[in-house]
């Protein structure tokens, strides 16, 4: 997938290509039975419908000229008969579409939304996630039709060809050749065509995924849009976006009309040529029967050549939207479980980091010969400098990311041999970004450890001090809270991120900024159950308020892409270095 902005088009190189189609059929394979009944009902309808100018025909030559009125009823009848049959087959085999085009629908979407939660944050740190949406929820949604009736479609137009060929002849040789000479010219205006339809169409598909990564954008920085009053400016950034989509779908339009505008006008000119000769150079042979019935069914002869452009049309469009799902779901997992990964049994605590080197880019080292021995138990906290990397630590240490060089140990198993999810199971972290779910706050809470009672919900929240404030709203913890938490202070938030973290249990703690958005009067009641928390467990801290990290066992300083200093508080105040300039530095603020 394309690294790029909600503003700048991905790049598809690559003309048409069938490949692409046929890899589809591994999500048809599935309803191979259902779609053999389809067709076969769709041809069953097909042939029905195709009897009624032979009967017309059979009407108009013999029983109406011999005045044979039985005939003719039970011909009327046979025809009522045969359209009704017809359109029952038809909305039979509808009925069967419409339920695998929607199985089918659901198989992609599984598989892309499964593969998408294994990907590491490096892919989702890269790219516009309305940029993703758009392929999960478009695209999977453009490619269903084309998967299954489209196929189907495909398959019944060539026979409908055929069928109504074989119709034609058994009326008459000479008018069924007219019918078929108009042919090679429609093929010459499709050659000539199908080119700027595929561009045309993979522009829509551009310009439509840029909408939506700028839609999405927006919807997620609203409030600092109104905050800088920024609303004029976006409405005109979207206005353009959406001049561009409307302005490519147009010409898509054009281009796949002009397909139709021809079908039509070689088939006027290919009924009237047959007119003429059937009235004028054929003269009196020609009965007006015959002449009636193959009328309708040249009409017909080009309705399925329509329905192939069409078709054309939206298997270009579905190869379009498949190479972009295809190449999601190729999207390598690059953290992932290796082939002979075991499970890493319940831990102690002891950490290793063994001359670990690390880069985000490949070009520019964030940590760089990492060296420290974490023994159980112990608190470390980690300070310095934006971007020294300190998160990048704690990141690899539960395999967020892989590490370049060097090795990673917890007590003596090394991570990248582990499966991913006995490991994670038992480090809990929380992020700086306190993500709150769509759902009550008990849900939230209790998200990572779903068997919790909730009693062990409400004694993590109390650990935290948001038991307080949880009780005295509307619902207790069953109020409903919305994606993002928008009902809550940041604070709030934060603290239910926290409890969330507390009751996994985990064996290593990581808090990273966990306090960054509590008052200093809560910080303090709560740092009491942090400590309480972390006795006899192995935690490592990332705070900017030194006050908060005074007590722990050891204190690093990163910068320089390592260690640059190590200690406890007292150790490194005694020192007068980098610590003790960032602590002074706080107290006169």
């Amino acid at each position: 997938m394309a690294r790029n902005r909600f503003d700048v088009d991905e790049r598809l190189e690559s003309p048409f290509n069938i490949k692409h189609l046929m890899r589809a059929g591994v999500y048809l394979k599935n309803y191979s039975g259902k779609m053999i009944l389809s067709l076969v009902l769709s041809l069953l309808s097909a042939i029905t419908g195709l009897l009624g100018p032979l009967m017309v025909q059979r009407a108009l030559n013999v029983a109406v000229p011999e005045k044979d009125v039985k005939q003719l009823i039970l011909l009327a009848v046979a025809l009522l008969v045969s359209i009704a049959v017809s359109v029952w087959l038809a909305t039979w085999r509808s009925r069967i579409m419409i339920v695998v085009g929607q199985d089918i629908i659901y198989d992609i979407r599984t598989d892309l939304f499964s593969h998408l939660q294994k990907l590491s944050f490096q892919f989702y740190d890269d790219r516009p996630h309305g940029k993703i949406l758009t392929r999960v929820i478009n695209y999977v949604n453009g490619v269903s039709d084309a998967l299954s009736n489209g196929i189907i479609n495909f398959v019944l137009e060539i026979f409908n060809l055929i069928i109504i060929a074989i119709f034609m002849f058994i009326c008459n040789v000479q008018l069924a050749f007219i019918v078929i000479a108009g042919v090679p010219v429609f093929l010459i205006v499709v050659f000539l065509l199908k080119n700027a339809q595929r561009k045309s169409w993979q522009d829509v598909s551009n310009k439509s995924s840029n909408l939506n990564a700028y839609l999405h954008e927006s919807l997620e920085g609203m409030k600092i849009t109104q905050v800088f009053t920024r609303e004029e400016e976006n409405a005109e950034i979207f206005d353009k976006l959406n001049m561009k989509y409307r302005k490519s779908w147009m010409k898509a339009q054009y281009t796949s009309k002009l397909i139709q505008f021809f079908v039509d006008n070689i088939a006027t000119w290919v009924v009237g040529t047959m007119y003429i000769v059937g009235l004028m150079l054929l003269g009196p042979a020609m009965q007006i029967g015959t002449l009636i019935a193959i009328a309708s069914y040249a009409w017909r002869f080009w309705q399925p050549i329509l329905q192939l452009s069409n078709l054309y049309n939206t298997f270009i469009n579905a190869v379009a939207y498949l190479e972009r799902i295809f190449e999601l779901l190729d999207e390598p997992i690059q953290v992932d479980d290796e082939k002979d990964a075991i499970e890493l049994p319940p831990i102690t605590g002891q950490v290793t980091f063994e001359d670990v080197t690390f880069s985000y880019d490949g070009k520019m080292n964030i940590l760089e010969h990492f060296d420290l021995q974490v023994k159980k138990g112990e608190s470390i906290a980690l300070v310095g400098p934006t971007g020294a990397g300190k998160t990048t630590v704690v990141n690899l240490l539960s395999r967020f990311y892989n590490i370049n060089e060097g090795r990673l140990l917890l007590d003596e198993y090394d991570i990248a041999k582990v499966t991913l999810h006995s490991l994670r199971s038992q480090v809990g972290i929380m992020l700086q970004d306190s993500f709150i779910f769509s759902g009550t706050i008990m849900d939230n809470i209790r998200y990572g450890k779903l068997d919790a009672t909730d009693e062990q919900v409400m004694q993590a929240a109390k650990t935290v001090c948001a038991h307080e404030f949880i009780v005295e709203m509307e619902k207790g913890y069953e109020t409903e809270v919305n994606e993002r938490g928008s009902r809550l202070s940041q604070g709030q938030k934060q603290l239910i991120a926290l409890a969330r973290t507390l009751l996994s249990d985990p064996s290593i703690l990581i808090l990273d900024e966990a306090t960054s958005s509590i008052d200093a009067k809560t910080e303090r009641q709560l740092q009491a159950g942090i400590q309480a928390l972390l006795k006899g467990r192995t935690s490592f801290i990332i705070a900017h308020r030194l006050s908060t990290i005074k007590n722990s066992d050891k204190i690093l300083y990163i910068a320089n892409k390592g260690i640059a200093e190590i200690g406890s508080h007292d150790e490194l105040l005694a020192k007068q270095g980098l610590y003790w300039q960032l602590y002074t530095s706080q107290l006169e603020e």
